[in-house]
């Protein structure tokens, strides 16, 4: 193995690649420096151009081929290796999942540093493709080119594009095709917006001088066969929205839920944002085990619906109510969990951030006649206190699911003065977990350990822990 030097940017050769690692990259080693290489799988062995020096690691990109790995897959989607979203599609599923499983263990081992059970095989999807319920694409009037497109002339031609953002860069969209993560008529629906955009002349976001009309296009559905689609404008042209979103009407008719914002602000986020009903309800429902779940423009809900279910039976199942019991379901989000576990429990708290996700979950509270559940908004390092624990009774279990970045130290002392027997912690990043897990094992020991795959084609993973008191 040796370097040489390109135009004074280093290269890598002959760099076997050994393992799949975070955030989709995989890992060489180079002597003892850590290099994390893209769109490569363990068995390739490459040429590396280094993009990135850090003192104790290197990312880099392939940019010769020596050997491909036996493990390697041709990606089924043409946007492979451009588009930031399935990382994963050269690996078969069956070696995305033995990866996922040993992100889980490596993580729990090498930086929770605390005794373990044995890791239970990870849960697979149903389904490896065509699982998102919501997907986001953002217009762009200039789109993004492709390699082979970079040194043609591109004076006059269209460059509008309606798709993803290309990684870490704001400005640039790809101008996707066909995209494999929700099912139909998802495709059918931004191939036809984009269609009629361009014939009509709408104008397409310059997302660098937040300028335009067309600025982004949500759309989600549903298990009960609902469909709700939310296109987001810079500026108001009442006679231009209203065409487009007759015409979508007319052309997709299955369209139960059809909503607009209008937004001028810099950023794409709509929950500050009035969303206006154009045509049909404000809401579609999911449902679970004879529960529904009223769910909103601005509401969260699991992207994989399915999994989703297969994810929260075993967490009840690890919570282990018997209907006596006290339940605190921290970051409770919309109450999915919540309302889930209610029949089992004797009662249940749950405590989100968001105040408007907080009324969605007391909203589905009341649609399934649930009336032991009790919902508080505000941010559980200031409402997770003692007196708070005290009015509203010590939990015999508590279920949590923070965001990637785990808990804060002030929810850790919050659950140690509590001293639940039980703690169910799902999580979707086991680092922060595993972190976590640390900072709680002096009193409680982790019993059983469960992944779960939620979004085939990435390297992401779902991780629920219950841990008992000792």
């Amino acid at each position: 193995m040796k370097r040489t030097f390109r135009s004074s940017i280093q290269v890598i050769e002959n760099l076997e690649i050994i393992d799949a690692g975070s955030e989709g990259k995989a890992i060489a080693k180079h002597g003892d420096m850590v290099v994390f290489v893209s769109h490569v799988v363990p068995g390739d062995v490459v040429d590396v151009q280094i993009t990135k020096k850090k003192k104790n690691y290197r990312e880099g990109v392939a940019v010769k081929f020596h050997k491909y790995s036996e493990k390697r897959i041709d990606a089924f989607c043409e946007h492979s290796g451009v588009c930031g979203g399935c990382k994963w599609q050269n690996m078969p599923y069956s070696l995305q999942l033995f990866y996922k499983q040993k992100q889980v263990v490596d993580n729990l081992t090498r930086i929770g540093k605390i005794e373990l059970p044995e890791i239970n095989p990870i849960l697979a999807s149903a389904n490896d493709k065509f699982y998102r319920n919501k997907l986001e694409f953002t217009f762009s009037n200039q789109r993004w080119l492709l390699e082979d497109e970079k040194d043609l002339p591109h004076e006059g031609e269209n460059m509008n594009a309606l798709g993803f953002h290309i990684p870490a860069r704001f400005d640039k969209i790809l101008d996707l095709n066909q995209c494999y993560l929700q099912k139909e008529p998802s495709n059918s629906i931004r191939l036809a917006i984009k269609n009629y955009a361009d014939a009509h002349n709408l104008e397409f976001a310059d997302l660098r001088n937040n300028v335009g009309f067309l600025r982004t296009l949500i759309i989600r559905t549903s298990t009960t066969g609902e469909l709700m689609v939310i296109v987001t404008f810079f500026k108001e042209n009442k006679k231009q929205r209203e065409a487009l979103l007759d015409f979508m009407l007319q052309q997709f008719p299955q369209i139960t839920s059809l909503m607009y914002v209008i937004n001028q602000k810099a950023n794409d986020t709509i929950t500050d944002q009035e969303v206006v009903c154009y045509k049909g309800n404000d809401h579609f429902f999911e449902e679970m085990e004879g529960l529904r779940f009223k769910i909103g423009p601005k509401s969260f809900y699991q992207t994989n619906s399915e999994q989703a279910y297969e994810l929260y039976k075993k967490t009840r199942e690890f919570a282990a109510l018997t209907g006596n019991e006290i339940v605190y379901d921290l970051y409770t989000g919309t109450g999915t969990i919540a309302n889930f576990v209610a029949r089992n429990a004797k009662k249940v708290i749950g405590v989100e951030y968001v105040p408007e996700a907080i009324e969605d979950a007391k909203i589905n509270a009341k649609l399934n006649n649930i009336q032991n559940t009790r919902f508080f908004a505000g941010d559980l390092k200031d409402v997770l206190t003692h007196e708070f624990i005290n009015k509203h009774g010590k939990p015999n279990v508590v279920i949590l699911d923070p965001p990637r970045a785990g808990m804060h130290p002030n929810v850790i002392n919050g659950l140690l003065y509590a001293k639940p027997e039980r703690i169910v912690y799902v999580s979707c990043n086991p680092a922060t977990q595993a972190r976590d897990l640390a900072l709680l094992d002096e009193q409680y020991k982790v019993i059983r350990v469960q992944p779960v795959d939620m979004f085939p084609q990435t390297h992401h993973v779902e991780n629920i822990v219950l841990l008992h008191k000792r």
